[in-house]
């Protein structure tokens, strides 16, 4: 298991890295040639489509990753469910597409929104055939159909924005990546064909009774704050806050995303061999990558955020609010890779227990703090966010798998250092007049991030692939 996993880490994180860098390319094509409203509408359909996205999947790598049956016949039955859910959310969004545009307040929106309600059956699809390659740590296979699809999608997205095509560009290179996806994965190896078995159907359907509220739950977590600003302060509003979103949710993808899907099935294989004993150790070594290397790069985003003004002083406000959201993206990604154990452990409920109490939480604060301003949303967030560390924390100790305190102390001390370190730094060095002296100035804060950090850490991160 160990090489499988190192493998599947580096794997993963090669597929995110071409997949993200593409969708970092197109936020920044996006900031050059749209308005603030504009960007701020993309965001709003972009939040309704993700949705309905997590509704027609409803815990796919959950079931697929689980299943004592055979995982292919498994996934056909849930193909079949899959594909069906995406193409009725399709017909019910592009019903419904005036009146919800309206609520959000961004009319205009409407075509945009029928027109990406037309990805979800084939984003179901192609989700079934990576849960496949996601069962059995081969992400190698998921380069072509996730990194591919959305290089084409970002090509589509650049080319029209830059001439001039308006918001439309960045959904029409949604719906090239989502028809490309299941091509692509099919050309990869991911052949399912739609079946139905009712074992199978039965199995999930009692675990999507679960762990789909729970993946609902979380896609509204990571969209009810557009929702809100949308609906309150308008898209103009929306463009700012989505800007600074989409970079300060890079980290969390390309690390925190990366390690939990990884350690989920991981832990899902210890649970089915008996070794449920082993859950903590891993749990401790996950944790700790997640808090250096996020920590690391969301300390050198915050501490260069005024970078976006390289897009144009309109996004002066964004700025600000990137910073506010590197301490929600640090938080969410240490939540992400606890919630991994606590489902693979089989404590499913508890995990969508703890969802709903931070979209509770969440929703409550943001009925006061959204009409203050994105920064106040932004503040909001990072508040709720580590308001459930602790609680989530005392959750895995109940269940005897919480990293101890005093591990999980020294880790954050080692953070905490290494960001002083680069903070300190940043004092004595010029503000940045371009690309290139941005990223220099980047690459030496995060070095003294790591000159301090790494060394504190070595023999956790060494045993990260010695011993899981």
């Amino acid at each position: 298991m160990t090489d499988v996993a190192v493998r599947g880490s580096l794997w993963l994180f090669a597929v995110n890295l071409v997949s993200k860098s593409s969708q970092i390319v197109v936020t920044l094509a996006l900031a050059l040639f749209l308005t603030e409203a504009d960007l701020g509408a993309v965001a709003l359909v972009v939040s309704i489509v993700n949705v309905g996205q997590v509704v027609q999947a409803m815990g796919v790598y959950d079931i697929i990753s689980r299943t004592r049956q055979d995982p292919r016949t498994t996934a056909g039955t849930v193909l079949t469910m899959s594909v069906t859910a995406g193409a009725g959310l399709a017909v019910a969004v592009i019903a419904a597409a005036g009146p919800v545009a309206a609520v959000l307040g961004a009319p205009d929106a409407a075509g945009m929104l029928r027109l990406a309600a037309l990805t979800l059956p084939f984003t179901a699809a192609g989700g079934v055939q990576m849960a496949l390659m996601h069962r059995d740590l081969d992400f190698r296979r998921r380069m072509l159909p996730d990194a591919g699809g959305m290089l084409l999608g970002a090509a589509v997205t650049v080319t029209l924005a830059a001439q001039g095509t308006g918001p439309v560009a960045f959904v029409v290179g949604l719906l090239c990546t989502a028809v490309a996806q299941p091509v692509l994965a099919a050309v990869a190896g991911a052949r399912i064909r739609p079946g139905w078995d009712r074992a199978a159907a039965v199995e999930a359907a009692g675990w999507m009774a679960v762990v789909g509220p729970g993946a609902l739950i979380a896609v509204l977590l990571v969209n009810v704050d557009y929702l809100a600003i949308g609906h309150v302060l308008g898209p103009e509003a929306v463009g700012g806050y989505s800007l600074a979103f989409r970079i300060a949710w890079v980290p969390y993808i390309m690390v925190a995303v990366v390690l939990g899907g990884v350690l989920f099935p991981i832990c899902a294989a210890k649970v089915r061999s008996g070794q449920r004993q082993e859950l903590p150790e891993a749990l401790h070594r996950f944790t700790t990558a997640t808090l250096v290397v996020t920590g690391g790069l969301y300390v050198t985003v915050a501490l260069r955020a005024d970078g976006i003004l390289l897009l144009g002083a309109q996004w002066a406000d964004a700025a600000r609010i990137l910073v506010l959201l590197c301490g929600y993206g640090l938080g969410l990604g240490l939540l992400h890779v606890w919630y991994q154990v606590i489902r693979a452990a089989g404590h499913a409920r508890q995990y969508l227990a703890l969802e709903a109490a931070h979209l509770v939480t969440l929703v409550t604060a943001l009925a006061f703090t959204t009409p203050h301003g994105p920064a106040a949303v932004a503040v909001t967030q990072t508040a709720t966010v580590w308001l459930l560390v602790p609680v989530t924390w005392l959750v895995l100790d109940r269940n005897g798998l919480a990293v101890p305190l005093p591990r999980l102390a020294r880790t954050t001390a080692a953070v905490a250092a290494g960001a002083l370190a680069s903070f300190a730094l940043s004092t004595v060095l010029p503000d940045a007049t371009g690309v290139v002296s941005l990223a220099v100035t980047a690459v030496v804060l995060l070095a003294a991030y790591c000159a301090v950090v790494l060394p504190l850490n070595r023999t956790v991160l060494i045993g990260l692939k010695e011993r899981v």
